[in-house]
């Protein structure tokens, strides 16, 4: 079971057999007795890649929360030993070099036996078939599979670089923007339309992108109006190269989460883990309630 998961999470035979220490034979030999033993096969091989067959899913799905079970259920026998194993946690690209990435060392150095797995991108990571234990994410939670344990808030604002308004115009209402050209980050779950706290607003523009920091980079060159968190922003509006817009019509606020599967058990490396960026969040400005970049009263009027 353990071979058949990390071929799946690794994404080959040879990286399971790297991770397990147990080569590539071995444990394309032990998926192959697994797949004989139930008479069904799980995984459809290529000499590029690994998938899953349905049955494959579904019996990862049911292993995965076995695996971690036995995980947790052997560790509480070690003497009351530090949490250890691997933890895989997903988070988007822009959360995880602001605010993550810069407190794992003191994470692995707090717990010595732990290995983290961090997957940085933000495509949206099925936690239930993928293996991932956490997930950190934007927004509120919509999949009744799953818990959440919200780590903080903050506003999506709306700003331009004082090149191109003064261009092009400040618009004065939502509606404005329709007349504008708005960089669009592809992977904003409502797309190319735009969340106001009265209206939804449809944009377009002439550059698309599927980064945040590209969003960041492409207003600050003036190439147009950009939607996302203040902190996205905060070294433009700091230096007053971009400014604030439409203030009055920035929609309520929306959580940051740790979400992880709801009928899975938790291993106490998660836990620890979640504790721990509870903490580094809370003490975060950017993430109280209504959270803008620092100094916005100042930045406000440039």
């Amino acid at each position: 079971m353990t071979c058949f998961a990390r071929a799946v999470e690794t994404g080959s035979f040879s990286a399971a057999g790297r991770d397990l220490g147990l080569g590539q034979p071995n444990v394309s030999r032990y998926v192959a007795a697994l797949e004989d033993h139930l008479q069904t096969r799980l995984l459809h091989r290529s000499t590029r890649k690994l998938s899953l067959t349905p049955e494959g899913e579904r019996y990862y799905a049911d292993i995965r929360r076995i695996l971690d079970a036995v995980d947790e259920s052997e560790s509480s026998f070690r003497n009351n030993a530090d949490p250890s194993g691997l933890l895989r946690v997903a988070c988007p690209t822009a959360l995880a070099h602001a605010f993550v990435l810069p407190h794992v060392p003191a994470f692995l150095e707090r717990y010595p036996q732990l290995t983290l797995d961090l997957q940085i991108n933000d495509r949206y990571v099925d936690l239930v078939n993928e293996g991932t234990e956490l997930a950190i994410r934007i927004g509120h939670l919509e999949d009744s599979a799953l818990r959440a344990r919200r780590i903080g808030m903050y506003e999506r604002v709306f700003v331009a670089s004082k090149d191109y308004l003064a261009k092009r115009g400040v618009p004065s209402t939502p509606d404005d923007l329709r007349d504008h050209d708005c960089v669009i980050y592809t992977l904003l779950t409502s797309g190319a339309t735009w969340r106001f706290r009265d209206a939804d607003i449809p944009v377009s523009g002439r550059l698309r992108v599927n980064s945040p920091e590209a969003v960041s980079a492409a207003v600050s060159a003036g190439l147009g109006v950009g939607h996302g968190p203040a902190w996205l922003f905060e070294k433009g509006l700091k230096s007053g190269r971009l400014k604030f817009i439409l203030k009055d019509y920035f929609a309520p606020a929306v959580p940051v989460q740790i979400v992880y599967v709801a009928n899975r058990l938790l291993p106490t490396r998660a836990i620890v883990f979640m504790d721990f960026i509870a903490e580094v969040f809370a003490k975060n400005p950017a993430f109280g309630s209504t959270a803008r970049a620092p100094g916005d009263s100042e930045m406000g009027k440039a």
